[in-house]
């Protein structure tokens, strides 16, 4: 079956795809979580390549220049969060996604030309592409929640996220730990720049770490010890989440006065969303990334049409 190229809208760009990383938010989407995807589906968001055609009405993009996209490639630009410049948090953001009409598993992709941004001269394609969506999941919110040298943190999971989150957080001048249920993860979270190392299913390694983190960013989908992990930030601290996590919070069995809902409100806890980021998020995120040299650990397969 074929598809016709869609038109393009006076703020809209055509950009073929070169490179396109696959997200766990593309097995969502597959999968048909969260109620926001509709079918048939053609997935794909973290996407380079270069711009092929310009809308009448778009400003700074010409065809020619190579672009990333990431996990957003438009907003309504009526409601308040788009008036005030945080689009990633667009009202009608369900209906934003790159994926429509089709993604960037397709030969080209169709966005809003504020969407597409100019890549670094000397980063490599697969590295942007990974960043369009994992690097400015993980930024964000470092770079807000934390306060430069001496800030410690822990990045929960060593996986796709994980691995960018160490990273960039040894580069913003933290005190990083990884925390990971696989003990195989070491040395590969020392050679993203992890200072130390913490088995999270180890009670007694958790419990020398209690109120020892000023933010842990969780980038685990499953197995979270919720109760441990809360245990672990000094009071006042936060617990970041820029993946979909299911987060339960019992009371202690049989023990209503007790628990990590007490130990939430007791130890003034935060717990905190962090979705995508904004367009200046994104350009930063970039730039930061080429100036520090962070890379993403990438398998690169070949583009079949």
């Amino acid at each position: 079956m074929t598809y016709e190229a869609p038109d393009l809208k006076d703020c809209e760009i055509r950009v073929a795809v070169s490179h396109c990383g696959v997200c766990h938010t593309d097995i969502h989407g597959i999968e048909g979580d969260f109620g926001v995807f509709a079918f048939p589906l053609m997935p794909g968001h973290e996407i380079v390549g270069p711009v092929t055609e310009v809308g009448g009405a778009v400003s700074g993009l010409q065809v020619g220049d190579r672009v990333g996209i990431g996990w957003q490639g438009r907003c309504c630009g009526e409601c308040e969060w788009c008036r005030a410049g945080e689009e990633h948090l667009c009202q009608q953001i369900a209906d934003c996604g790159t994926w429509t009409p089709y993604g960037g598993f397709a030969t080209s992709v169709v966005v809003d030309g504020r969407f597409a941004y100019l890549l670094p001269t000397a980063m490599a394609p697969e590295v942007a592409a990974v960043l369009m969506c994992a690097g400015v999941a993980v930024y964000p919110p470092l770079r807000e929640y934390t306060t430069g040298p001496g800030t410690r943190v822990g990045i929960v999971g060593i996986g796709g996220l994980g691995h960018l989150g160490i990273q960039f957080a040894k580069a913003l001048g933290c005190e990083v730990t990884a925390l990971s249920s696989s003990p195989g993860k070491e040395a590969e979270a020392r050679a993203f720049g992890a200072e130390h190392f913490l088995l999270s299913t180890d009670p007694a390694a958790m419990e020398s770490v209690e109120y020892g983190f000023d933010l842990l960013l969780c980038t685990s989908h499953a197995g979270n010890d919720w109760p441990t992990l809360l245990m672990a930030l000094r009071k006042k601290g936060r617990l970041v989440l820029p993946a979909f996590s299911p987060v339960e919070l019992p009371l202690a069995a049989g023990d209503s006065a007790s628990g990590p809902a007490v130990d939430l409100v007791a130890h003034q806890l935060s717990i905190t969303g962090s979705f995508l980021g904004s367009r200046a998020d994104m350009r930063e995120m970039l730039a930061f990334a080429q100036e520090h040299g962070i890379t993403p650990r990438i398998e690169l397969m070949p583009w079949r049409r």
